[in-house]
């Protein structure tokens, strides 16, 4: 039990590896990151790379929330949402975003559906885990820091969102939706890693455990 937060951090860096990949070799790395989202990458020859990280990072991501709960360190409303977290990242990859050379699909609108519950379950689980702990932790305070940075990296497409009605710009032309996605999902990236860090740290010994 007290690797899982390991091979859960470890997972992760796999996936950002991954993901990192996909920005350097071809096909994948001629589309314009800063416009194309990260799950435009799905559609391409080399889409099973997308695949593969983003799953790893559900894998992870699960083992994580594991550990945490074996430390004690959830309340329920926090591993509720740090559970959406891992649906929406295995409903990313299940239901492939819209193909718009073919047209808009079912799937797609699932897609966009996973991808909000997994920006947002994310950092709202991250700031319910750290609350009770905020005072005598300094790790608590970090997984805090990591879960708010998230939240204001999302302002932006939340901002394109509200503003559209009276600005007449389409949500995903207001903003270069794929460097705030990009940069969204590194602070999420990261904040999974600090809850893993803190999951290690207070994992019980087997002293502990008798």
């Amino acid at each position: 039990m007290r690797l899982l937060a390991p091979a859960g951090a470890a997972c992760v860096c796999v996936s950002l590896v991954l993901f990192g990949v996909l920005h350097l070799v071809p096909p994948s790395a001629e589309l314009d990151w800063s416009r194309r989202t990260i799950s435009q990458y799905a559609l391409l020859p080399n889409g099973w790379l997308f695949d593969a990280a983003t799953l790893l990072l559900a894998a992870g991501s699960l083992a994580v929330v594991a550990a945490l709960h074996r430390a004690g360190l959830l309340t329920r409303g926090a591993g509720v949402a740090l559970l959406l977290w891992v649906v929406g990242l295995v409903g990313v990859v299940w239901f492939e975003k819209h193909d718009w050379s073919v047209g808009p699909s079912v799937d797609g609108d699932i897609h966009r559906v996973a991808s909000l519950l997994a920006f947002l379950s994310l950092p709202a689980g991250a700031l319910l885990a750290a609350a009770p702990r905020l005072r005598h932790s300094d790790a608590a305070r970090l997984v805090a820091v990591g879960g708010a940075v998230s939240f204001l990296c999302f302002t932006p497409i939340l901002w394109a969102l509200v503003s559209e009605p009276w600005t007449g710009v389409r949500w995903w032309r207001a903003i270069p939706l794929g460097g705030v996605e990009r940069l969204l999902g590194l602070a999420e990236v990261a904040t999974v890693l600090l809850l893993a860090g803190w999951a290690a740290r207070s994992a019980p010994s087997r002293a502990d455990l008798g």
